[in-house]
């Protein structure tokens, strides 16, 4: 069992990395991108001893792992997914 998780800079806070991208791809002709965030993703390869449990548990402690490593809680926001 995997997860994934997406983590994301929360809603109003600056994305200057976002903002470089933006405007290079203006620079390379495409107009259309009127903004970006970027982020970032964590694919982690789950223990047995995790993955052998139902997905909501496995669920639940990957959000441990956001809340006290993965996510800067503070300026971040994350989302689980178990595939």
């Amino acid at each position: 069992m995997k997860a994934r998780v997406t983590i994301m800079l929360k809603d109003g806070v600056l994305d200057p990395q976002g903002e470089a991208i933006r405007h290079a791809l203006g620079g390379l002709g495409f107009s259309g991108v009127a903004g970006v965030r970027q982020g970032k993703v964590i694919e982690l390869d789950l223990a047995p001893e995790l993955a052998s449990g139902d997905a909501e548990a496995a669920r639940a402690e990957v959000a441990r792992m956001c809340e006290g490593l993965l996510a800067n809680t503070v300026i971040e926001k994350y989302a689980v997914e178990i595939v």
